[in-house]
């Protein structure tokens, strides 16, 4: 995904001057405008059959990285060898970073990193450095430091110009070949005829990242309270698109975590606006093309404001959160779409980005072949009006109805992209037929574009595993078996975690990031340790298996040794044994994921409740309100922060239910909506400080506890949902 601009090549006596007057400190209001995509006519590229020319990224796995090894550009890898090559022969670095399922950096590489021009340039005048974000998003969050704060957006791909030590002087996202030759030109001839003025860009950009998430610790008195949350939902309520949900704004992102702060917020705080809001914007959302109404699973984002044309690519993050987002809104509003778009969204992911070992896939392109051989956005998912007579048949003018195959589901080129202006109960009091009966006819349609599709070429697979999208996944699984109560789904996030134990846990307690083709070679980064802790203690309480709080325990406890900074109360993104960085950074804003930060702050409050550790607690409480400043600029960057403060200001329920009846009631339970609690069985006697010494033979007891003080216990699930609608 990438921010497409066409940037006016800024020569670099004028990016001086900007660099100048440029603030050390910058704050980027337009949060989504990092995601982002132009939405104007994409253009395609013939994909290459043989392979003249062969660069270092051969030796790499990653997708992303063998995607470029063919290119004419002497391209490196990221590491010590690229920065050793520029310092010994004086030359500037390139640093070009993307992923495999970004479409902007598929249409670069066909316009300029295939061209033996561009190549030769590039090869004379600096030493060319490839990146994959997803592998290495400790590198990519200070170039796209950088990077915002010469141009005031971002996105992919991202291209920097830096010294040989590595610090930039110039960047941007997406070039054209002519734009992208006429600025490395410029840059060269500055290198070789004044680079002092390098030298201070440099100086200026390399302070601004290090200084830019500096965290001071917040010396206040602490002090929590539903003014900040409910003054950031009026904030979000400004922009809210009251039509078709979503943001007043194009392209338009799910954002599924926000929304899930947003759907929890609305139903505890009592704010029947925003929880309107956000139902609106769950039906919306499936009804669109966003969603994939044949295979299921979600496309990354719509580039229009009916949530109708994608941009197609999809992501494992995406879906994790999703699933998370429609599962707990299922038990709030018991919406049969919600409880579909689950199933078809998970059996997807088991089928197209499940690997035999039980890890899960990154992602699957945007691009495929169209039927002249070019790669084209959306090729694989898009249909002529033909094809669907076709391929439907007699039943076409009620699927065309269904589907809207007229003027509102037309993309582009006589092409129609699959999208519904109401649910199936609507439908079907408007067209005269019974639900049962369309629904059978819905089976039957998407099996037969699903057979369609098949024969086209298909989107290429990122088949390379990171953890912290793993977690995330594993979490989805959790979510929809605590709310749909299927096994199946528990069984699969069983075998996920015990893959990630088995292969990126290290026998000192760290954590690798990637894994592909039975290797792990990256140290794992916050976010790793983050989300799997986060869902070690999900999975926990859903089979009540001691094994995995116990390591999510030991996790919190590596990232307390290696990765927090005692001086400001927050985690640092990179192990304190990682180097070969400017800087090491922090991050603290939620975006399309959650922040490190934000989830550490949540797994340290849950554990601490979970292990009555009380230090973990105050760490928590620390950290959300060194954060209080930020999220009273600026709340929509800060969404999981603002979660953890619900936890913080409403009571919070520590569940615990022993007795061999213990696991039915907690299934119980979780048919229920009561995002702040934990939960805690066991079907015999347990040391864990909330089951301790609560066990009775032949009975099963029920506890409901606030901040340790508990009430008698109770026998009945019922009993204890009555009593959490009361203040303890």
């Amino acid at each position: 995904m990438v921010l497409y601009h066409k940037h006016l090549v800024l020569s670099v006596t004028l990016l001086y001057q900007t660099m100048v007057t440029m603030k050390k400190h910058f704050i980027l209001i337009g949060l989504l405008t990092v995601f982002s995509c132009q939405t104007q006519k994409k253009p395609t590229m013939k994909t290459p059959e043989t392979h003249k020319y062969t660069n270092d990224l051969i030796h790499e796995s990653s997708p992303y990285l063998l995607q470029h090894a063919h290119n004419p550009v002497h391209w490196h890898p990221w590491g010590n060898k690229a920065l050793e090559e520029a310092q010994k022969n004086n030359k500037l670095l390139i640093i070009s970073i993307g992923y495999a399922a970004c479409h902007w950096c598929h249409v670069m590489e066909h316009e300029s990193f295939e061209d033996t021009t561009v190549a030769k340039l590039m090869n004379t005048y600096y030493v060319p450095v490839k990146v994959d974000r997803e592998e290495r998003p400790d590198v990519d969050k200070i170039y796209m430091s950088a990077v915002q704060q010469l141009t005031g957006r971002g996105g992919w791909p991202l291209n920097i110009v830096a010294l040989p030590d590595g610090r930039p002087v110039w960047g941007g996202t997406y070039f054209p070949k002519s734009n992208w030759m006429q600025a490395l030109k410029q840059i060269a001839d500055m290198w070789q005829n004044n680079p002092d003025k390098l030298y201070k860009v440099a100086d200026q950009l390399t302070q601004g990242i290090k200084t830019a998430e500096i965290v001071h610790p917040n010396t206040t008195q602490k002090s929590f309270d539903t003014t900040t949350i409910k003054n950031a939902l009026n904030f979000w309520k400004q922009y809210k698109d009251d039509k078709y949900g979503g943001f007043n704004r194009t392209p338009k992102f799910p954002m599924p975590s926000q929304y899930r702060f947003l759907l929890r917020a609305g139903y505890q705080l009592d704010d029947k606006d925003i929880e309107n809001f956000v139902k609106l914007t769950l039906d919306k959302i499936v009804q669109g093309g966003i969603y994939d109404h044949i295979n299921g699973g979600f496309a990354r984002y719509s580039t229009d404001k009916k949530w109708h044309i994608p941009h197609f690519e999809k992501m494992l993050y995406d879906n994790a959160q999703l699933v998370s987002l429609y599962s707990d809104a299922y038990k709030l509003y018991h919406q049969p779409a919600y409880k579909q778009v689950v199933k078809q969204t998970l059996q997807f992911v088991e089928n197209e980005l499940t690997d035999p070992t039980g890890a899960f896939y990154s992602s699957l392109d945007a691009d495929s072949n169209n039927a002249q051989g070019y790669l084209e956005e959306g090729a694989y998912y898009v249909f002529t009006k033909p094809e669907l007579q076709k391929t439907i048949g007699i039943d076409f003018p009620l699927f065309k109805e269904y589907y809207n195959i007229n003027a509102y589901g037309l993309w582009e080129s006589g092409k129609y992209h699959l999208i519904k202006k109401m649910n199936d109960e609507e439908f079907v009091k408007q067209y005269n037929i019974s639900l049962n009966e369309l629904q059978k006819k819905v089976v039957e349609w998407q099996q037969k574009l699903y057979q369609l599709r098949q024969q086209r070429p298909q989107p290429r697979l990122d088949d390379k595993t990171l953890t912290s999208w793993n977690a995330l996944m594993l979490n989805a699984f959790i979510d929809a078996f605590k709310t749909f109560a299927e096994p199946h789904y528990l069984e699969i996030a069983r075998r996920n975690a015990d893959f990630l134990l088995k292969h990126q846990l290290r026998p000192d307690g760290s954590l690798y990031h990637n894994y592909k083709n039975s290797k792990s070679s990256i140290d794992g980064y916050l976010e790793d340790y983050a989300f799997l802790i986060n869902a070690l203690i999900n999975l926990y309480e859903a089979t009540g298996t001691e094994k995995y709080l116990l390591k999510a325990k030991d996790l919190s406890q590596y990232a307390l040794n290696n990765f927090y900074d005692t001086s400001s109360g927050m985690f640092y993104f990179t192990c304190c044994h990682q180097n070969g960085l400017l800087t090491r950074p922090m991050e603290l804003d939620d975006n399309v994921i959650p922040s490190s930060n934000a989830i550490m702050a949540d797994n340290l409050f849950k554990l601490g409740h979970f292990f009555e550790k009380q230090e973990y607690i105050d760490k928590s409480h620390q950290m959300l309100h060194n954060i209080l400043p930020k999220i009273n600029r600026y709340a929509p960057g800060y969404y999981q922060w603002l979660n953890d403060m619900l936890d913080q200001i409403e009571s919070f329920y520590e569940i615990a239910i022993t007795g061999n009846q213990s696991k039915n009631k907690s299934k119980n339970l979780w048919h229920y909506y009561i995002p702040n609690k934990i939960l805690a069985f066991s079907e015999t006697p347990s040391n864990l400080p909330l089951l301790k010494d609560r066990y009775v033979s032949n009975q099963t007891y029920i506890y409901l506890c606030v901040d340790n003080t508990c009430l008698l216990p109770v026998t009945d699930v019922k009993e204890i949902v009555k009593k959490i609608k009361v203040k303890l």
